[in-house]
């Protein structure tokens, strides 16, 4: 099953000349029918019988919609026409082949060999497997993956706030847009109501956004372009706000709604951010008065600083940064020594300096107890969860995990604390905190999310 990959197709070779590759991302759009994407973000076109294909296509229609016939790793790819392409000695793929192809040695019988694969997001889960299916697979996991019980063990560990990340097309449910399914509007509503019935509180986050802020699985990116800094996308994204707002401005158990996860600072302008946020910030006042409104930094190399001047609102304004020593090639020849020290220098540092500015609380949005440290014992992993939660405890709003739940344990909150590699009792939490102090855990419950 071809969710979505990036590939090369190695072209058959013509009398007299070499083969040549094309490096394409594909859509799917049915089980045999796929569009290509080239990482430039053309799309290939060819129309009529004869044609020949050109990346030149800004959008996808019908005829940059090519049905593939696969044997193993070898493709043939017909147009909307009818016509097999096939390759030419000048390096051309034209829609001209002669008759059906074989699957000998041919100008029109092509390898295909996989690159990457490495999105495996809410999009890919539900176009790969088709609406009914995804339909099926998605409701087992929203019976199953998070429940009431959930909410009786964080009440127990002293938790009093969850994070819940959730797609755009909630706004739409319970039948979004294609290839989307319903029914995370319905998960998210429950978790409102257990989170009540334990006195918990939650904050809803736009985790992704229309077209993708940052071309990453967990935004629901269709091929890992970030597409959403237009204005088509930004005003969908402000009608979601809006709809989340609405309908839970005035729930007891609403925290706060954060109104973009992890925007890309290589491909979102900070202008264009702040312009949103702003909106964003009034278009919750509109509803509530008093929910905290939480804007994320841009993930890369962005200065949270840039958020404490651009004046995006006047009160309950929070600013989440995500904290993690993965992802960056900075943390991977580190010990644990070093990542620990890390955390006491650097981060303790620059939250004592965000603490002191003149501006929005801190939130520690996303943390997680693992590193690059491949041999790490479980003492170390108790000393480096143990500086985190000392340090992340100081930040003026609080922190959230990431996650509840996960299939690698050391991202798995419950497995942490259940195996003793978490220690809520030794940490600061055992202090008088400030009426602002938020505790938090990141659970999903609107969709399948890989880890961020």
């Amino acid at each position: 099953m071809l969710l979505w990959t990036e590939m090369f197709l190695l072209r058959g070779k013509p009398s007299g000349s070499d083969p040549q590759q094309i490096f394409v991302l594909l859509w799917r759009v049915s089980a045999s029918q796929f569009q290509f994407r080239t990482s430039q973000g053309q799309f290939l076109t060819c129309s009529g019988l004869g044609c020949s294909v050109s990346a030149t296509a800004g959008s996808s229609t019908t005829s940059e919609t090519f049905e593939i016939e696969r044997s193993n790793e070898r493709v043939h790819i017909k147009t909307n026409t009818g016509a097999y392409l096939q390759g030419t000695i000048g390096g051309q793929l034209t829609a001209d082949f002669p008759g059906k192809p074989g699957w000998d040695d041919n100008a029109a019988t092509f390898q295909m060999i996989i690159v990457s694969n490495n999105l495996h997001g809410d999009y890919q889960l539900a176009n790969g497997y088709g609406h009914k299916e995804a339909k099926r697979v998605l409701k087992k996991h929203r019976n199953s993956f998070i429940r009431i019980d959930d909410f009786n063990f964080l009440y127990r560990q002293g938790i009093n706030t969850v994070r819940i990340p959730v797609g755009w097309w909630i706004a739409y449910d319970p039948d979004p847009p294609a290839p989307f399914i319903g029914g995370s509007l319905e998960a998210l509503d429950n978790a409102f109501s257990w989170a009540q019935a334990y006195n918990i509180r939650c904050i809803i986050d736009l985790h992704a956004a229309p077209g993708s802020q940052n071309g990453v699985e967990h935004s629901a990116s269709r091929d890992g372009f970030t597409n959403w800094p237009n204005p088509d996308y930004i005003s969908q994204t402000l009608h979601v706000i809006d709809f989340l707002a609405s309908r839970y401005g005035r729930h007891p158990a609403l925290l706060g709604i954060e109104l973009l996860n992890e925007p890309s600072e290589a491909a979102v302008p900070l202008d264009i951010l702040v312009s949103y946020y702003k909106q964003g910030y009034q278009t919750v006042r509109k509803y509530s008065p008093s929910a905290y409104v939480i804007i994320c930094q841009r993930i890369g190399n962005a200065d949270p600083m840039e958020l404490y001047q651009a004046n995006i609102g006047s009160h309950n304004l929070v600013i989440d940064l995500h904290y993690y020593n993965l992802f960056d090639a900075f943390f991977v020849n580190m010990s644990s020594a070093d990542n620990i020290q890390f955390i006491y220098k650097s981060r303790e540092a620059q939250l004592q300096s965000l603490n002191s500015a003149n501006g929005p609380l801190v939130f520690i949005g996303e943390w997680v107890n693992e590193w690059n440290v491949t041999s790490g014992s479980q003492t170390e992993y108790q000393d480096f969860g143990k500086a985190q939660l000392e340090v992340y405890d100081t930040a003026s709003f609080g922190w959230a995990y990431w996650t509840l739940k996960n299939d690698r344990k050391h991202w798995d909150f419950e497995w942490n604390i259940r195996n003793n590699y978490l220690q809520l009792g030794k940490s600061a939490k055992t202090q008088n905190f400030k009426s602002l102090i938020l505790l938090g855990l990141a659970c999903t419950f609107s969709h399948l999310h890989q880890i961020s």
